[in-house]
């Protein structure tokens, strides 16, 4: 398949996607969700809509600015695990200015947040090897290996909300919470050490091109662990981005929420926007965060935090997302047009 077909194969895939089965029985589980709420909680729907409609827009307006900065510093991780793997493998790395990391990593947020089984994350990679005529694998290896940075940055964070909460002793944070803050540090170990049982036993059963395949995707992986000081530091400012979004959104709203718990809901919605079960985490997110929020908050004030959140976290990245993927399509089919007119020139 050419270079012109790829590109044009992507957006239909995704168009695919979004009006598949299964995306219908994602917004099956979204009125589920909605309905749960509904029928579970007495809330004041009118008093919500009030409060979001009231908000001070300056703090708003700086909760989107600060929440975009996270592109930024996951852009300048991603490039260098990507420099990371290229290194440890011999190959050159192709190296593309500051920005564009964080562009692909923004239009693969936009995927994630409109398909199933986040399918920004293959896109990420798939991009980034189009345009750098690079590995496929190893590209998705660094994708993998960003996530896994993501989940231990997460864990760390949610760690540390929770002892502020213990602290401080305003809100008693539900055990639960506790066990998948450390359940999710031990998942990442026993990832790690799948791939490297992976690679020294299921390979050598597998036929020679998938095992290729694999040895770059594991290559791509294991090979972008390097400088992990400033690999995790990057990550948590891309993290704590997120976290000043969430408070920038309760000062809009002109509310008070415990320290501890507005550095770990961010870290919660990040978790719960990576179940497949809706684009983005769609009713799951907001469902789960204005629960988390309800410890200390009315129920009224909590779903307006959760969807004021949402609008930018989840709504604007449609937007933003969407435009930077619309262009993307665009120049790949400008050249694309551009090439095929060359050829009929030659021929």
């Amino acid at each position: 398949m050419s270079v012109a077909e790829d590109s044009q194969a992507a957006p239909i895939s995704l168009r695919r996607r979004f009006l598949s089965p299964q995306t219908a029985i994602s917004f099956v589980v979204l009125g589920g969700l909605l309905a749960l709420v509904l029928t579970r909680f007495e809330v004041a729907w009118g008093e919500t809509w009030d409060l979001m409609r009231h908000m001070n827009p300056v703090w708003y307006v700086a909760a989107v600015l600060v929440h975009y900065t996270t592109f930024i510093f996951r852009g300048a991780r991603w490039r260098m695990l990507l420099r990371n793997a290229s290194r440890n493998a011999g190959v050159p790395f192709v190296e593309r200015h500051a920005l564009y990391y964080g562009r692909i990593i923004l239009m693969s947020w936009f995927a994630n947040s409109v398909t199933f089984f986040r399918m920004g994350d293959a896109y990420r990679a798939y991009a980034y090897a189009e345009d750098t005529k690079s590995s496929f694998p190893r590209a998705a290896g660094t994708v993998l290996a960003d996530r896994l940075v993501d989940l231990s940055v997460v864990g760390t964070l949610m760690g540390v909300g929770l002892a502020i909460l213990l602290v401080g002793g305003q809100i008693e944070p539900p055990l639960i919470l506790m066990v998948a803050a450390g359940g999710l540090l031990a998942l990442i170990g026993v990832g790690l050490v799948g791939m490297l049982v992976a690679r020294r036993l299921v390979v050598l059963l597998l036929p020679h091109k998938l095992a290729d395949l694999y040895h770059r995707f594991h290559d791509g992986t294991m090979g972008s662990f390097g400088s992990l000081h400033w690999v995790f530091g990057l990550g948590l400012l891309g993290w704590l981005a997120e976290v000043g979004r969430l408070f920038f959104v309760i000062k809009a709203l002109g509310v008070s929420v415990a320290l501890g718990l507005v550095v770990f809901a961010p870290m919660a919605n990040g978790l719960l926007s990576a179940i497949p079960l809706t684009p983005g985490g769609l009713g799951i997110v907001e469902t789960g965060v204005s629960g988390l929020l309800q410890l200390e908050l009315t129920v009224e004030l909590a779903i307006a935090v959760a969807l004021l959140d949402r609008t930018i976290s989840y709504l604007s990245i449609i937007v933003t997302g969407g435009v930077a993927f619309a262009m993307r399509q665009l120049r790949g089919g400008d050249r694309a047009s551009s090439d095929a007119a060359a050829s009929q020139r030659t021929a």
